[in-house]
């Protein structure tokens, strides 16, 4: 008799030994790859996703995410400076894998926040400089894009005085301005630059106001390297009945008949890369760069530029591509 409790007893245990090993085989499955969606990734902006710029632009790329790598981001926007830390730390309490901070004002938040969330990698737009083991940063290089929206303005205008207008004198915008002029300089050494850093990424009206100086001391094409501040510039321009150079953005349309031509970043391509890096762990703590070479400058006409313009601002385009114009010096 009690053999054939313990035999049934034996044979209830083997049973539940199979089912319990048929679970756990279950429950550990190989990830699909649909399963990549669970990354938690963020994209903190210090400006709305409507400004028709460089927020716009993230805001892009965001989508271009979901929508070619099947993952869902995050993002919080018009993000004041003196939220950035607690903003980005917030981000690295709640465990997230990568966080996106849209431009190079956020530097120095994130190399006082990224060394206290190791598992974080965070990631600073428009900056060429990582630091082990959790800060990158990519960006396009600004100057070749200042360069050639240079280029137009040389070509185009007829007054030989032109304005460029810069948020912050960062490197990478007084790289920007810079090189908008030495290419006006390249066309007619005798053409004058009239160059201002606003000290803001935001204050339309003091583009505004910055831009109509510009335009009253004979600047007849005015350039803005400085997210909202552009539209500001913009809107001087159609006032004074001068001509603009859209940036980041298409801009074309913000005023059809001032706005000649815009200089396009696709950043988009740079947040599809970011994360495509990162899912594979490729993704390196250093910096990054991109340009007309890789395909995330491109142009945007409209027929108020002449052909022949065209064809010349084309044959600038192909020597950046092959490394025959240099940077300008710091």
């Amino acid at each position: 008799m009690k053999r054939k409790i313990f035999s049934v007893l034996a044979v209830l245990l083997v049973v539940s030994l199979i089912f319990s090993l048929a679970g756990c085989a279950k429950n550990e499955e190989p990830k699909k790859e649909g399963e990549a969606k669970k990354y938690k990734i963020a994209l903190v902006l210090p400006g709305p996703i409507n400004d028709q710029g460089w927020n716009a632009t993230a805001y892009a790329g965001l989508q271009l995410v979901k929508k070619d790598l099947g993952i869902d981001m995050e993002y919080i926007e018009n993000v004041q400076q003196a939220d950035f830390e607690a903003t980005l730390r917030d981000y690295g309490e709640k465990g997230y894998d990568l966080v996106f901070a849209h431009g190079v004002q956020f530097t120095d938040a994130v190399n006082k926040v990224a060394p206290q969330y190791p598992k974080t990698f965070f990631m600073v737009i428009n900056s060429d400089q990582g630091k082990a083991p959790n800060i990158g940063g990519i960006g396009i290089r600004e100057w070749e894009g200042g360069y050639v929206a240079g280029t137009i303005a040389g070509l185009i205008t007829k007054t030989k005085k032109l304005g460029a207008i810069g948020s912050f004198p960062f490197p990478v915008i007084k790289g920007t301005l810079d090189a908008f002029e030495n290419a006006a300089k390249a066309v007619d050494p005798s053409i004058k630059v009239m160059k201002t850093y606003v000290n803001s990424w935001e204050d339309i009206q003091k583009g505004k106001e910055t831009a109509l100086a510009m335009a009253e001391n004979g600047a007849d094409v005015l350039f803005c390297s400085a997210n909202q501040v552009g539209l500001g510039s913009i809107e001087a321009a159609k006032m004074k009945g001068v001509k603009a150079i859209g940036y980041i953005a298409p801009q074309n349309e913000v005023a059809p008949g001032t706005v000649v031509a815009s200089v396009l970043y696709k950043t988009p391509n740079l947040f599809k890369w970011v994360v495509e890096q990162f899912i594979a762990g490729k993704l390196e703590p250093k910096g990054y760069s991109q340009g007309w070479a890789e395909g995330v400058l491109e142009m945007d006409w409209t027929d108020e530029v002449p052909q022949e313009v065209k064809d010349k601002v084309n044959a600038v385009i192909e020597d950046l591509k092959a490394g025959k114009i240099a940077p300008p010096k710091p």
